[in-house]
């Protein structure tokens, strides 16, 4: 029984099948493994080497996994049922398989251990972007790309040899008669059509436009490698520019993705919602929230990082907006909590120190006295279950910290991206 790659899709005539995962369970007691019957033809129609699903199953459960590939046995060892799997199987599907621009499982994994970068392409839309290489499985694929797993499969290499011997009998070689005349026919190519396609090039339009559209994704590609050998402020200023460009050019609301993309590509997600705010956020930022909720929640979400970079843009907002903003500091904190953008730790870790990054010390002071009628509310609700939502507004105790002040936004991105990547050195 066959079922959709992208199992979020309901339509039973969506092009995209895989089989269902068949699970079989073997030996007992410390011994027990589970064999996935079928890896191969799910790998198949997934276009992934079946190694990597199998290692993805083994990082997920922490359990340790097998490949024959001879007699094409993939294993995992533990007992596992087959739905369990198949729901595992949908994660390494999203993560690894389809396309973050238009969702589709036509994708081709461009491994370069170099640079331990892995890229994707899309041969449905053409987009092109970069694996994130935190998760555990990303060390097996550079360790092993696919090609090399390809080849590994033993259905796989029975037919290239079957191939080559073929080869090697219509030239005679091999075989002892390459002086028989009788073995001199008419060559099978001239039977085809393949030669006749590559005397000359096409001169249509269409034919010039695809190979425009080759030139351009293999320049993308080198753009791809020289961007990632960038430091981290030239990163942040190009993804600055990009997200100002989609909102110049009027798209930016339907490039949630893509902004994501980019930001995956230079390596720079955690820091997406500082500059989302200084581009999307002004003196309406209440109504921003609600309607650039999706482009915040795809940093965002599970994410403490980049909520931090989130409550240090807002902070930047208010700076820029304060009379119409710094009386309403804890009803916009709140419209943040609810939008489930800000985690309640997050939240606490902010209200307990003062930041010294972003705005001056006397509007840090004043910005977190606002916001601590909220955040009182916040720790009395979780510590009930229940809590009032109209607290009054009441002036926090003076905090004593040393804060810089950064006059421009420049200036700030450049210092924040200095920081972030000097923490990175200690992690």
């Amino acid at each position: 029984m066959s079922v959709n790659v992208n199992r979020s899709v309901s339509d039973q005539f969506y092009r995209y099948k895989m089989p269902r995962l068949i699970a079989k369970v073997e030996g007992k007691g410390n011994g027990i493994k589970t064999v996935i019957v079928n890896m191969v033809d799910v790998a198949k129609a997934l276009n992934r080497p079946p190694t990597y699903p199998t290692k993805f199953f083994g990082c997920e459960l922490g359990a340790q996994t097998q490949f024959d590939t001879k007699n094409d046995r993939y294993i995992v060892n533990g007992s596992h049922e087959a739905n369990k799997l198949q729901d595992m199987l949908d994660g390494f599907i999203r993560k690894f398989v389809l396309c973050t621009e238009c969702d589709n499982p036509e994708t081709d994994l461009h491994v370069n251990p170099k640079k331990q970068t892995i890229g994707t392409s899309c041969k449905a839309c053409g987009n092109r972007g970069m694996l994130d290489t935190r998760h555990k499985l990303c060390t097996f694929i550079l360790k092993n790309p696919p090609e090399s797993n390809d080849s590994g499969s033993a259905s796989v290499k029975k037919e290239k040899e079957k191939k080559n011997r073929k080869k090697d009998k219509e030239n005679g070689s091999g075989s002892g008669e390459a002086g028989n005349h009788d073995n001199f026919d008419a060559p099978q190519a001239v039977d085809g059509d393949d030669d006749d396609e590559d005397w000359a090039e096409e001169t249509t339009e269409e034919a010039q436009r695809r190979r425009m559209e080759e030139i351009s994704d293999h320049a993308k590609n080198l753009t791809l490698s020289e961007d990632l050998e960038k430091p981290l402020e030239e990163r942040v200023n190009l993804f600055y520019n990009f997200v100002k460009q989609k909102k110049e050019s009027g798209t930016i609301d339907g490039a949630d993705k893509e902004i994501l993309a980019e930001a995956e590509r230079l390596d720079v997600k955690a820091m997406g919602p500082l500059i989302l705010s200084e581009l999307l956020f002004n003196e309406n930022i209440r109504d921003q929230i609600k309607k650039y909720k999706r482009h915040f929640l795809r940093f965002c979400h599970n994410n403490k990082k980049a909520q931090k970079y989130l409550m240090g843009g807002f902070e930047c907002v208010v700076k820029l907006h304060q009379v119409q903003l710094l009386p309403r500091v804890p009803i916009i904190l709140k419209d943040l909590y609810d939008a489930d953008l800000l985690e309640e730790d997050v939240i606490f870790a902010w209200a307990e120190k003062v930041s010294k990054k972003y705005v001056s010390k006397e509007l840090a002071k004043e910005i977190h006295a606002k916001a601590a009628p909220f955040v009182k509310w916040l720790k009395e609700a979780e510590e009930e279950s229940e809590g009032s939502e109209e607290e009054e507004e009441e002036d926090d105790e003076n905090v004593e910290v040393h804060i810089y002040y950064l006059s421009s936004d420049a200036e700030r991105r450049t210092a924040a991206a200095k920081h972030y990547d000097k923490k990175n050195k200690h992690t």
